[in-house]
């Protein structure tokens, strides 16, 4: 990848969150003059102001002034950032538009792993990392998980020609980029999400796939065996394609072993500490890139054997009078409620879903489809309540609305009999009753622990 050069162009940064301070540090660092924009009052963003000021930063808070934009050379947007009237207004005028993460892509030397999908990209994302800093090579990872990709800049992990940079991309991170090109790219699924910002599947499916458009014939494409739609995003770029899962990919599982058959990894699935079948595509989508890295089996098989998961995904929170709780508050679409309730197929008992939240578009009938298969009862919360109710209309399932998360707790205990599992997976975001999906985890944790013995 060239390096950007920025020496003396007037550059504005659009949000001032992690990825905007780290996006505007490097800016500054390789001599452009920098500005970051954000819609927030100063009484709101005290901490960026002082934190552009120790970089020497300027900052322009409260809206989007037409005139920053009018005289900026590049722009730089963060994840997140909505389409802007004045945007799109510098951008015909001239001004390069990129994203945070093609911005710090110009300055990396090393091998770039880019992790997209709808579901199970941090848990992949978070594997492969592990996997490349246990095989002793300077690694990096971040992106849309944990630290800025512009973050990476300037450690051994991009400078050095045997780095390894492992990236999460988002839909929101991929939909503008140009030029940033990922020598190992992996989008494990794409299901309806986001469509609040994409407005149709189609588009937030291009987005997703940009992730292979900028490779070459030298790159690997990875993608689920059998995913007409995964395939057809990798073969509209040049990479070699390399497929996951199934009966038929490099990596997939073969009567309770994962078996990668180039390298002739072998890895019994019972030693994984990761649950249900989504993670196990998980594993093999993870070792998969780990190997086209150039990652030695054994740093692969020691990260697959200790790996525990991340938290909000599926973690086990408490066994009471023969239930089980769970806690995927991660699951923040359908695709995902999908999967969480797929890796509880095998239960002794039913499931009780506590979902809802803000709506992000899509239809719910494939949780009502699981749901009939093994659920008991569907607990509601949140704004989109009815909506998923109206979604269950006819069902046999079982319908309970919630007001909050200990009453929604509650109300599962009460409806859950020996042998269920009480799972929360909610298939929308948070931010109608937490402050993130992190927030909302942690306060259905505390409920369940806070259930008294007996009743």
């Amino acid at each position: 990848m060239s390096v950007l050069d920025l020496a003396g162009k007037r550059l504005v940064v659009v949000g001032g969150g992690k990825s905007g301070l780290a996006a505007a540090r490097l800016a500054a660092k390789a001599g452009a003059r920098v500005t970051i924009n954000d819609k927030k009052s100063e009484a709101e963003a005290s901490a960026l102001v002082a934190d552009a000021r120790a970089i020497d930063v300027d900052v322009v808070l409260g809206g989007h002034p037409e005139s920053l934009f009018a005289a900026a050379d590049v722009i730089v947007l963060s994840p997140g950032v909505p389409s802007l009237a004045v945007v799109d207004a510098a951008e015909k005028r001239g001004a390069k538009v990129i994203p945070e993460v093609e911005l710090a892509a110009h300055f990396l030397r090393g091998t770039l792993i880019g992790i997209t999908g709808s579901n199970g990209k941090s848990t992949v994302t978070t594997l492969v990392g592990e996997m490349c800093a246990a095989s002793g090579r300077p690694s990096f990872t971040g992106g849309n998980l944990g630290d800025a990709l512009a973050l990476a800049v300037g450690t051994e992990a991009a400078e050095s020609k045997k780095g390894l940079v492992v990236a999460e991309l988002s839909s929101f991170q991929l939909e503008r980029i140009e030029t940033m090109r990922c020598h190992i790219a992996a989008c494990l699924n794409v299901t309806e999400d986001h469509l609040d910002r994409h407005g149709t599947f189609a588009a937030y499916a291009a987005a997703k796939g940009r992730i292979f458009l900028t490779q070459t014939t030298d790159d690997h494409a990875i993608v689920p065996a059998g995913d007409e739609l995964c395939i057809a995003l990798a073969r509209a770029g040049a990479a070699k394609l390399h497929t996951f899962g199934g009966a038929d990919g490099e990596v997939r599982v073969e009567d309770g072993v994962l078996v990668d058959t180039v390298s002739g990894l072998r890895f019994p699935v019972a030693k994984l500490r990761i649950r249900g079948l989504h993670n196990q595509a998980n594993a093999c989508a993870a070792a998969l890139a780990a190997r086209l890295a150039g990652v030695p089996r054994e740093a692969i098989e020691d990260v697959l054997a200790r790996f525990a998961g991340l938290p909000h995904r599926m973690v086990h929170v408490r066994d009471l009078d023969g239930v089980v709780y769970y806690d995927d508050s991660k699951a923040t679409n359908v695709g995902a409620t999908v999967a969480a309730l797929d890796g509880l197929a095998d239960l002794e008992g039913r499931v009780v879903l506590i979902a809802g939240g803000v709506d992000k578009g899509g239809s719910y009938a494939p949780v009502r489809e699981r749901m009939e298969r093994i659920g008991r009862a569907l607990v509601l919360i949140g704004e989109a309540a009815p909506l998923i109710s109206s979604a269950f209309e006819g069902s046999p399932i079982e319908r309970i609305a919630a007001t909050t998360i200990d009453d929604a707790v509650a109300k599962a205990r009460a409806v859950a009999r020996a042998g269920d599992a009480v799972l929360l997976a909610p298939a929308c975001a948070s931010f109608d009753m937490f402050r993130s999906y992190a927030h909302r985890g942690d306060e259905f944790a505390r409920a369940v622990r806070a259930l008294p013995e007996a009743i």
